[in-house]
């Protein structure tokens, strides 16, 4: 039975990895480093802002201290505060409508993703869908970001231990991830949850480590999830 769905934040509701992805190229190209679309799709989507620069950084022989990628980071995320700012949030065709099915067939809704909190709270503001939300995992809330399952984790001890409390506990195979990257999926699945792929951002037949996969929210509803989910 699904009684959860936990969301990816960027990527599955809202539509700003293009905006990740130019913000993170420019603060590289103002560290003399190339770094195509082509190679951030591929190789950082999934990876939280320290990640990215450490990865970059290495494949071109250099080796970031702790200072530097704060720096680099901080940099990162002043720019993409400037833009959401001047352009708010963009959400997915679908996005809002899921939010609303499940709040509305009483799921407990959680995100959990390698983005700041301030930037979750941002964007479920402008819904006006906060209170809808039980859990929000945020890169500040773990010591390892996706792939690693410690935030899915965290999230599941959540929904057992946060007011209100259920009438019996959250079991991982009740809880339903969608996840638009390898990464997230992989840290999903090693939490023991459910997987939903979507491909909002990398093409359907590279999310192989997903349970069931799907073009788009736009394309879904909720009573086709939870089809899947009991198939």
């Amino acid at each position: 039975m699904l009684r959860a769905l936990l969301f990816d934040f960027n990527g599955v509701l809202v539509d700003d990895e293009p905006i990740h992805c130019e913000l993170l190229r420019q603060v590289l190209a103002e560290e003399g480093i190339d770094l195509s679309p082509e190679d951030y799709y591929r190789d950082f989507l999934g990876l939280d802002d320290r990640g990215c620069f450490v990865v970059a950084l290495r494949a071109h022989g250099d080796e970031a201290d702790a200072v530097r990628l704060t720096r680099l980071v901080t940099r990162k995320a002043a720019y993409y505060r400037q833009r959401i700012r001047r352009e708010g949030y963009p959400f997915f065709a679908g996005a809002a409508d899921l939010v609303a099915q499940a709040a509305a067939a009483d799921l407990v809704l959680g995100i959990v993703s390698n983005a700041l909190r301030s930037e979750l709270e941002g964007a479920l503001d402008q819904l006006n869908v906060r209170d809808d939300f039980k859990v929000l995992i945020t890169r500040e809330d773990v010591e390892h970001g996706k792939p690693d399952p410690e935030g899915y984790r965290g999230a599941v001890s959540q929904l057992n231990a946060r007011p209100p409390l259920p009438e019996r506990l959250f079991h991982p195979h009740e809880v339903l991830a969608i996840e638009d990257s390898p990464a997230g999926l992989q840290a999903a699945t090693e939490a023991g949850l459910r997987t939903l792929g979507v491909a909002h951002t990398r093409p359907v037949e590279d999310l192989t480590n997903a349970e069931h996969r799907i073009p788009s929210l736009a394309t879904t509803n909720l009573s086709q999830i939870e089809a899947l989910f009991e198939s």
